[in-house]
């Protein structure tokens, strides 16, 4: 009897001693995720602090600025987009409308794409790479626009055209009156970066990383973010038409850009089991 009750109680420690490398294997996927979550985490709010300081070292130069613009307004006009005098006369009085604009200007451009970053580290982790690297050049194209080529905003245009949305619902939110810095945190702020819109190109990013990601909801929602930042920063007095299609043209380049760096490099995400 000892024998047989011996060879029954073998399997089992045979099992127990087979799971001990496989709980072994899943701590350390855990361990290096976690890693790999901080030095994601790290990576974007240094890119963030980056776009937000980017008025330390930009030309500040608002003469040189507001002239750009005009050359902006210009070929809008050629191409008969020069829509902002008007969309901007008509809504940025009216509270009830400015209000809710000033508010997805100045807060959806830091929510929306976190969250869409968040979503395709947890649920499409192989695909997050090429995303993470299609916004990061994007931007930083976009940054460097805002250094060499200093353009200056619909709001901050001479002759009392445009209306500073922002600035005139300050009171009603949270964000100041400097572009779409928090109250009292205007001078960290690059008020000459116009021309590209990353508000815009970021919408793109957005819409392209949903789509490839979700269904027709998500898609259509994805659209409508874009269209929705597009209509907002040329009502508030933020950008000109042509900033919303740059914005987009360098996005566009960062992802077509990390498509090929993905095709040549081979995946290197831990992935918890």
């Amino acid at each position: 009897m000892s024998t047989l009750t011996g060879q029954r109680h073998a399997p089992a420690r045979a099992t127990t001693s087979s799971r001990g490398p496989g709980v072994r294997a899943s701590s350390l996927a855990r361990r290096a995720l976690t890693a790999t979550g901080v030095r994601e985490v790290a990576l974007l709010a240094a890119l963030w602090v980056t776009y937000s300081l980017s008025r330390l070292v930009a030309a500040d130069d608002l003469v040189v600025a507001r002239a750009r613009a005009a050359d902006v307004l210009h070929v809008e006009s050629l191409l008969h987009l020069d829509i902002e005098s008007w969309l901007n006369g008509a809504l940025a009085p009216i509270t009830e409308i400015a209000v809710p604009m000033s508010f997805w200007y100045a807060t959806l451009h830091y929510v929306v794409t976190p969250a869409v970053l968040v979503f395709l580290f947890v649920r499409h982790r192989a695909e997050y790479p090429r995303a993470r690297n299609a916004i990061v050049i994007g931007s930083a194209i976009g940054l460097l626009a805002y250094l060499v080529l200093p353009t200056a905003p619909p709001r901050l245009m001479p002759g009392g055209h445009y209306l500073d949305a922002l600035a005139m619902t300050s009171s009603h939110g949270w964000w100041g009156g400097d572009a779409s810095a928090p109250a009292g945190l205007g001078h960290i702020t690059n008020e000459l970066a116009a021309m590209p819109s990353l508000h815009v190109g970021w919408t793109v990013w957005v819409a392209w990383a949903l789509w490839r990601h979700t269904r027709l909801g998500g898609r259509v929602l994805a659209c409508l973010y874009v269209a929705g930042t597009t209509f907002v920063v040329v009502a508030t007095g933020n950008h000109w038409v042509l900033d919303a299609v740059a914005g987009a043209v360098v996005v566009a380049a960062g992802i077509v850009i990390s498509g090929r760096i993905a095709s040549r490099a081979p995946a290197d995400f831990p992935v918890a089991t």
